[in-house]
């Protein structure tokens, strides 16, 4: 609640932001249940049923799932790039208009509010908001592709390879790679998540509604939202972080997997990869039955230790100098060619744009309500300037430094020392390549092992608490036995995928209920925007 009184309310009438109003209302349905269930049932048992049948349809046709998912990924990534990349781009302008208007001097959780933790509490955990499996899949591989393609002239090159001049130009091949790596994890994810994470601060922390999809509508829709209206949203919310999530789960195992056959000559293909998200989701049940603090927050930290271990050992071990000045000449290439990667009509590179950039975009907004939904639980007392700056350029330059680190060590093997190894290898084999050349490289695969399994605990675990949080109608402390029942199918989700086409399918899902939440996305923002402007603004 805001500790004056919301000037949207005239005086004398009921203010509809007032958690005991709003609770008392009969659309809103939160029931114990016989199994100690504390569940909103429509938007639970929808999605939940929607779920279960994705993952029996899927197994039982397995032959025509996979021809099916490379349709829909196809369709969607080819015809709609466009959209996906513009709305990115929106989002991005709205967050920079939103920091530097008067609206950004809006407080969150009220003018008086003071914040939770310290701006280094609060940095790290923005951080650790943007590490996760996707860094760890895509750290080698994806700048050493862009690189490979720019450098050979393929059609897939970012920017039409400059229109042909990187190739065989080894500079202009590494600007061009990096940069269009840091455009799919800087600005444009960020914007994405600080968007919805905004929202679901400012409604929950000033306007006193449930922490969930919906209430952010609410100056849109007014008590709509406690309808079938909210329900629909809230449901699209649940699908879309479930399939994104399932997508970051797919990749997590097909890593692990290549990094167990590389290490110790474990056979490939699904049946590893399945007995692989079978364990570690095993593992995730035991982290969500063991609670916040004990689970999530453990694993979390050893995460972040890990990482940083194995960052400042390719630093040290690597080509140092190459990635000291790398980070500033990638950074100013990103700057550079921003405009043109940015550019949504008239692309010279349409196999990039809807091959890797839309399927992101999509993948980044499936992801949203996961990630915000932690930002904005850890940014009360700040003001919108200060979270939108923080929230876009802290973990910006974390995944910025991350791709420094990874990716202009592999690119460097190839071109000062002729190791083509990591370039030649598949996808989720590349990183296990590049540090195959390095020193230690027995332990430093393995630590990296242990550290995708661990994102994967992390994520499960995390990612089936924002799941029930909001298929519970924004209660914060539902009873355990609902966050198995997503974590454990999440792990099934991914199965399904797996089984049913691999990594083509993974996108697909993820760019599937991506493009519907695009949409109430968008209008989110609109609403983000209304509900700022009836808040009171700190000095």
């Amino acid at each position: 609640m805001t500790d004056s009184k919301d000037p949207m309310i005239p005086d004398g009438e009921v203010n509809p932001y007032d958690t005991d109003y709003q609770i008392g209302q009969d659309n809103i349905v939160v029931n114990v249940g016989p199994f100690g269930l504390d569940i909103h049932n429509r938007v639970f048992a929808i999605s939940g049923l929607a779920v279960v049948a994705f993952v029996f349809l899927t197994l039982a046709f397995q032959n025509q799932a996979e021809p099916l998912f490379n349709g829909i990924r196809g369709w969607l990534t080819t015809n709609l790039d466009w959209f996906f990349i513009g709305a990115g781009n929106i989002f991005v302008i709205i967050c920079l208009v939103l920091a530097f208007s008067p609206l950004g001097r809006v407080r969150l959780g009220g003018t008086l509010a003071t914040p939770d933790y310290s701006y280094l509490g609060w940095f790290s955990m923005l951080f650790a908001a943007g590490m996760g499996i996707g860094l760890m899949f895509y750290g080698v591989s994806e700048p050493l592709t862009h690189f490979s393609t720019s450098f050979s002239g393929s059609d897939w090159a970012p920017l039409g390879g400059a229109v042909g001049e990187a190739k065989d130009n080894a500079a202009l091949a590494t600007e061009l790679g990096m940069a269009a790596t840091i455009y799919h994890w800087a600005l444009h994810p960020w914007a994405i998540y600080a968007i919805l994470a905004l929202g679901l601060a400012l409604f929950s922390f000033n306007k006193g509604l449930p922490l969930t999809i919906r209430s952010v509508f609410y100056p849109l829709l007014g008590e709509a939202v406690w309808g079938w209206v909210g329900h629909i949203i809230d449901i699209v919310a649940v699908l879309a972080t479930l399939f994104g999530l399932a997508t970051s789960l797919g990749l997590g195992a097909s890593q692990a997997a290549a990094g167990l056959n590389h290490l110790f000559g474990l056979p490939l293909g699904d049946t590893t990869q399945i007995l692989l998200v079978i364990g570690i989701t095993a593992i995730a049940l035991i982290s969500v039955m063991a609670g916040l603090e004990a689970g999530v927050k453990r694993l979390s930290e050893i995460n972040m230790v890990l990482a940083l271990l194995l960052l400042l050992f390719v630093i040290f071990v690597g080509p140092t100098l190459a990635i000291f000045t790398g980070f500033f000449d990638n950074l100013f290439a990103y700057l550079k060619h921003l405009p043109a990667l940015a550019n949504p009509v008239g692309r010279e590179d349409p196999n990039f744009a809807s091959g890797w950039t839309a399927f992101y975009w999509a993948w980044w907004i499936s992801w949203s309500p996961f990630v915000g939904m932690f930002i904005a639980r850890v940014s009360r007392g700040r003001t919108v300037r200060e979270f939108i700056i923080s929230v876009l350029i802290v973990p910006s330059l974390a995944c910025v430094l991350w791709m420094t680190v990874f990716g202009n060590t592999a690119i460097t093997q190839f071109v000062a020392d002729g190791y083509e190894a990591a370039a030649n290898a598949d996808l989720p084999l590349q990183l296990f390549a590049m540090l195959e050349a390095l020193p230690l490289a027995q332990i430093t695969s393995f630590i990296a092992i242990i550290l995708v399994v661990v994102f994967f605990v992390t994520s499960s675990d995390s990612g089936s608490l924002v799941i029930d949080v909001i298929s519970a109608g924004g209660k914060v402390d539902a009873p355990t036995p609902q966050r198995v029942f997503w974590c454990v199918f999440e792990g099934l989700v991914a199965i399904a995928l797996i089984v049913g086409g691999g990594l083509v399918a993974l996108q697909a899902m993820a760019v599937s209920t991506g493009f519907p939440f695009t949409i109430v996305l968008l209008i989110a923002a609109v609403s983000v925007v209304k509900g700022l402007a009836s808040e009171p603004r700190a000095s």
